[in-house]
């Protein structure tokens, strides 16, 4: 016997995620009533029907927010039941759920004549925090799209853990300005640059040439092992805050050879590794 609590921030995504639930096979129930969730925990592991076998309820702040606080003891209930009960808890950054609601002009269920939509964000903050705090996964949906958020919905579950880390690696030109999406940059202008030599002028990173003129420099593989050091550190941390995909940007002069290579160079250690990753060259065509 299978249930999965769901819940999260109004514009996180949770009707995505419980659509996903269903197409694998769970029967979904979206704002159930806290009174009618206790009364489902008490009945699940007595009921001879398969098709509640694995359960779904999405939990959220409309109509439940004084029994919210009693929604970890009845996880432990279920469990004590025999009922495998975990608790998904999807969030956004602030900022991106104003923009969401902004965009699409839906109405936060909290917003009131009196109460603006900031307001209304902040209080249903306020009284998730319990549920949040109890969750086995917390997933930021700030930047992931639909098809992103129903695979790591999928791995979560299908795997028995929390996903692994997706890294984006990009590299860029400084000339052609720094990535806005990036959560880290590496700045590797301090390296020998392939570019004044003719013979390398016209390859990029991902030639061998360019490899092995690099790799000649004591400074470039020091670099590259700095940079693998540091995460190697972090990305574990990341990872337990249940952060779901990590943006990294390499950037030389004209985004053709140095940040290439590295890019291409840290995508091969970390793929080795374990870690999802995706390599993007934003100058290259």
């Amino acid at each position: 016997m299978q249930l999965i609590l769901l819940s999260g921030l109004s514009g996180s995504g949770k009707s995505i995620a419980l659509h996903t639930l269903e197409d694998m096979g769970f029967y979904c129930i979206d704002n159930l009533p806290f009174f009618l969730l206790q009364e489902l925990v008490l009945g699940l592991r007595e009921t001879l029907d398969v098709a509640f076998s694995k359960t779904a309820v999405g939990i959220d702040a409309r109509g439940n927010l004084e029994a919210l606080p009693q929604l970890p003891p009845l996880v432990q209930t279920a469990r004590e039941r025999g009922i495998d009960c975990r608790v998904l808890f999807l969030e956004t950054q602030f900022e991106t759920l104003i923009q969401r609601y902004s965009e699409t002009r839906r109405r936060h269920p909290l917003t009131t004549a009196e109460r603006s939509l900031r307001e209304a964000i902040q209080l249903e903050q306020d009284f998730l925090a319990p549920v949040r705090q109890h969750a086995d996964l917390v997933l930021d949906t700030t930047r992931t799209n639909v098809h992103e958020l129903r695979d790591q919905v999928r791995r979560w579950l299908l795997g028995g853990e929390a996903p692994r880390l997706s890294i984006l690696l990009k590299s860029f030109g400084f000339k052609h300005g720094v990535p806005p999406d990036a959560d880290f940059v590496f700045d590797v202008r301090c390296l020998p640059n392939p570019h004044w030599q003719s013979e390398l002028r016209l390859l990029t990173g991902r030639d061998p040439e360019v490899a092995r003129f690099l790799e000649a420099s004591p400074e470039a593989l020091q670099l590259r092992s700095d940079i693998v050091a540091f995460f190697e550190r972090w990305i574990p941390r990341f990872e337990t805050d249940g952060r779901s995909y990590l943006t990294i940007a390499i950037g030389c002069t004209g985004g053709q050879h140095r940040s290439v290579y590295m890019t291409e160079a840290l995508g091969q250690y970390l793929e080795a590794h374990g870690h999802t990753v995706i390599i993007r060259h934003r100058e290259l065509t």
